[in-house]
């Protein structure tokens, strides 16, 4: 492992360079990132070779392991040279060249997890949002407003996370130092893969025309150790 000038910690795992937040703090803990390939909870690498990185549930790994096994049993000379399959068997093409000979099941398994490759990984997406509070209703047909009901304050969302305890934080950008912090518990929600969430803040949206990003949120997989990318916000502005 190695730091950067930015305060990075940069480590190569399984031949992938992965660059994570490196301070640390109550909400973050300083763990490597494991990197983008990594599945979510109950799904392991298919391996049909050894770059297959498709991930797949452990019977699924382990019938590959067998077919593999098998592959010699199954080829013979014919129309498509001589790794044609025997009958009742064909080419499994779970990649670009997979002529192992699998059932056709085992052909249509592999085509489906290609689909869902990139859902049942954490890939740690992270994406902001605002949100205005509103006048509130008092229940005898007035409201009540404040000045800062109309101002938009940041939601912080994400997917493609392990069900369970996802770690969220603001830093500023000059010294890294911890602005916000929480936790949320990331969930299926529909047409959201993986874990998902939404969670209001409650801190203000500085942004505004000709005024830069001064600091960051991130999200944390306390499951798996995946980080977000840093995704630039301004925060700090005095609201009167």
């Amino acid at each position: 492992m190695k730091r950067t000038s930015l305060g990075l910690a940069v480590v190569a795992i399984a031949g992938l360079t992965v660059t994570a937040p490196a301070a640390a703090s109550a909400a973050v803990s300083g763990s490597a990132d494991p990197g983008p390939e990594t599945c979510r909870q109950g799904y392991v690498w298919r391996v049909a070779k050894p770059s297959d990185l498709v991930c797949v549930t452990p019977a699924t790994r382990a019938q590959v392991a067998a077919d593999n096994a098998a592959k010699l049993g199954r080829w013979t000379s014919g129309a498509y040279g001589p790794h044609t399959c025997v009958v009742p068997y064909v080419w499994r093409d779970a990649y670009n060249g997979d002529d192992v000979c699998v059932t056709t099941r085992q052909r249509d398994l592999a085509a489906a997890d290609n689909g869902q490759s990139s859902a049942r990984k954490v890939l740690a997406k992270l994406w902001i949002t605002r949100y205005t509070i509103g006048p509130k209703d008092n229940g005898d047909g007035t409201a009540t407003t404040t000045s800062t009901d109309s101002i938009a304050r940041l939601k912080l969302n994400g997917s493609h996370y392990n069900f369970g305890t996802v770690k969220l934080a603001i830093r500023w950008s000059h010294n890294d130092a911890l602005y916000w912090h929480a936790s949320v518990t990331a969930k299926q929600a529909s047409g959201y893969p993986g874990g998902a969430f939404g969670y209001l803040t409650g801190k203000f949206d500085c942004s505004a025309k000709g005024k830069p990003a001064n600091a960051y949120a991130y999200a944390y997989d306390t499951m798996s150790g995946r980080y977000s990318a840093r995704v630039p916000v301004r925060i700090g502005c005095a609201v009167l």
